[in-house]
């Protein structure tokens, strides 16, 4: 027997731009398996200001998503690059939506649990409708700029990218 051990694979569970395919392509250059799944004692948020969603702790609410399945360290390594410093990457118990399997996996949870930007809920197809093409866009430089040492953050890539086009979201 060997004393080197595979590298530990990870389960995320997803719930807003990532649910997007063609998003999760450019980021991790393959589509994982996936199985739809539902978070509990999570609730889903827009945030004013940003075209993505936040989740946050909610009694009695659940969020739909789904997990992505066989998710290895550099591609989890590029989901935390990603994510920035707005979400902390938190273990969760998450279920297959046809209630099958419960599974362990890692989610993306907003930083800042008391945020008044939080309102209403969020809309994956209202997004993929307005914002997926630009998101995309942002999205592809931002992966292009990750080789660099000297690359922006996400956050920062996001707010030059919408502010300094005419590409800002819309909010309430």
């Amino acid at each position: 027997m060997g004393s080197s051990s595979p590298s530990p694979i990870s389960t995320i569970f997803v719930y807003g731009s990532l649910l997007a395919d063609d998003v999760v392509r450019v980021l991790l250059g393959r589509v994982p398996p996936s199985s739809p799944a539902i978070l509990p004692h999570f609730q889903r948020f827009s945030i004013k200001g940003r075209v993505y969603p936040a989740i946050v702790p909610g009694e009695d609410k659940k969020v739909t998503g789904k997990v992505l399945l066989g998710i290895t360290p550099p591609e989890l390594h590029i989901l935390d690059e990603f994510e920035d410093v707005e979400y902390e990457r938190a273990s969760v118990n998450v279920f297959l939506k046809d209630g099958t399997e419960k599974l362990e996996a890692y989610t993306y949870v907003w930083e800042n649990k008391t945020d008044p930007d939080l309102y209403g809920e969020w809309d994956f197809e209202e997004w993929k409708l307005l914002h997926m093409a630009d998101f995309l866009k942002m999205t592809r430089v931002f992966i292009e700029e990750m080789e660099f040492p000297d690359s922006k953050t996400r956050v920062a890539m996001y707010e030059s990218y919408y502010k300094g086009t005419n590409n800002n979201p819309s909010h309430p």
